[in-house]
């Protein structure tokens, strides 16, 4: 996955991603994508994780200097977090909210039940930290992808996970696991690419930047996990009151 010859099988099959559009003026935009997931703090409010997010931020900027203008849209670091959970989003998100008034206080209720049952077997265990494992390359987007350190900041995400898509409330709402958990932090979105996008050349800096992580492994401190609202890939919001999961 985050090797120079996966990077080179995978970079023949991206697609410009639809969560961007052009505005009136021609400037790539972020549309419309409402929904729930679960996440860690956004960069911008993780104050533990600072020094992190900030090498994460200098690693998108090489890769914007690398790529062709219009060719990828880099998401704003304050943004920047792990996905623990995806709830719904999107036409669900949409039709779920249209069908039922009281889905959105339905659906933080049992966030907030759910958390509050989990505590008690997750309580006391070691810090949980992940570590850059090197960049991926997604069908419509680049990241970085994370790793556990040790069995027990594996566990305890597995764990929370299984307390998520277990629950039979948010089944009832229909919240279901819809995708395998690969963890990853998402940097950027690709925009045009065509011709002008030089392939080999966004390898060859994926793979040189993965060099200094092995010399200089980044770890996050995972600490907590937040019930958090998007209407589009450019943030994500929650009020004070909102469940959130002390690890």
């Amino acid at each position: 996955m985050t090797l120079l010859d996966s990077y080179k099988s995978q970079i023949e099959h991206i697609q410009e991603s639809p969560k961007f559009g052009l505005d009136k003026a021609g400037v790539k935009v972020a549309v419309p994508f409402p929904g729930y997931s679960v996440i860690t703090p956004p960069a911008g409010e993780d104050a533990e994780n600072a020094v992190f997010y900030a090498n994460l931020h200098s690693c998108q900027q090489r890769l914007q200097q690398e790529l062709h203008p219009g060719s990828s849209i880099a998401l704003p670091p304050d943004s920047f977090h792990v996905t623990l959970a995806d709830l719904i989003w999107s036409s669900a998100f949409r039709d779920a909210s249209d069908k039922n008034p009281e889905f959105e206080v339905q659906l933080r209720g049992c966030m907030a039940d759910g958390f509050a049952a989990s505590k008690p077997v997750q309580s006391g265990k070691s810090p949980i930290r992940w570590t850059v494992l090197g960049f991926m390359v997604m069908t419509r987007a680049i990241g970085v992808c994370v790793a556990p350190t040790d069995e027990n900041s594996y566990k305890q995400i597995l764990e929370l996970r299984r307390s998520i898509y277990q629950n039979p409330d948010l089944i009832a709402l229909g919240i279901e696991q819809q995708y395998h958990f690969t963890a990853h932090i998402t940097l950027a979105y690709f925009g045009d690419i065509g011709p002008n996008l030089d392939r080999a050349r966004l390898c060859a800096v994926m793979s040189e930047l993965n060099e200094q992580w092995l010399d200089t492994p980044q770890e996050l401190l995972i600490h907590r996990a937040e019930l958090r609202k998007f209407d589009d890939m450019t943030s994500y919001l929650r009020q004070p009151d909102w469940p959130v999961f002390e690890f």
